[in-house]
């Protein structure tokens, strides 16, 4: 795959997305949002989220290095900022979109098997953490309670970050020879099963 042709996916995914209707949120007001427990089980309990944070930790195996704690360290760091932003009320349009956008990328990233500066993948997954902290941080109360709910969905986003890596690490490791056909047929997974929440909106 041609590197002009593998952006020319990226992109288009990214336009397709952005230009969905605005859907139904598939986040607020859903389930209670008080309490470790019940942060610890908000990211395991929507596909679209599962799907970006496992990609997340793949895509972290595939690059290796440092991008085994930088790329999912940034995701965190910027989901924890941005739920502030979320609880607060400030305004983020699209966000619905964003999440639904971040599945694809991330997908497609680890399809192509792309190997992008490290500055250049920490920011990318930086910003698509931006809508996911936002959609947590939305629904989670402002009190005290509520800091430990969102305490509770961190851990939980970094769980599935270790689970994604574990899968990378543990392919690289065992089947070394289909190691890099067994990444792009995670990417794949991920864009088929972000298809599948985009139709199911």
């Amino acid at each position: 795959m041609k590197k002009n042709q593998f952006w020319q996916y990226l992109v288009g995914a990214i336009v397709m997305t952005l230009l969905i209707p605005s859907m139904a949120s598939a986040h607020t007001g859903v389930g209670d949002t008080t309490g470790f427990w019940h942060g610890l089980a908000h990211p395991i309990g929507g596909l679209d989220h599962i799907l970006a944070m496992v990609a997340v930790g793949l895509w972290a195996a595939q690059i290796g290095g440092k991008a085994l704690w930088m790329v999912p360290g940034a995701f965190v760091l910027a989901m924890a900022g941005s739920s502030v932003v979320g609880n607060l009320g400030l305004p983020l349009p699209g966000v619905e979109q964003g999440i639904l956008a971040s599945d694809f990328v991330l997908g497609l990233l680890l399809l192509f098997a792309a190997r992008l500066p490290l500055a250049v993948s920490t920011g990318i997954v930086a910003i698509l953490a931006i809508f996911h902290g936002y959609a947590h941080g939305a629904e989670m109360p402002s009190t005290a309670s509520g800091l430990v709910y969102g305490f509770g969905f961190i851990v939980s986003t970094a769980m599935l970050h270790l689970a994604g890596i574990g899968m990378g690490l543990a392919t690289a490791r065992y089947q070394p020879k289909l190691q890099e056909q067994l990444f792009r047929l995670g990417g794949g997974a991920v864009v088929v099963g972000a298809v599948y929440v985009l139709i199911n909106h």
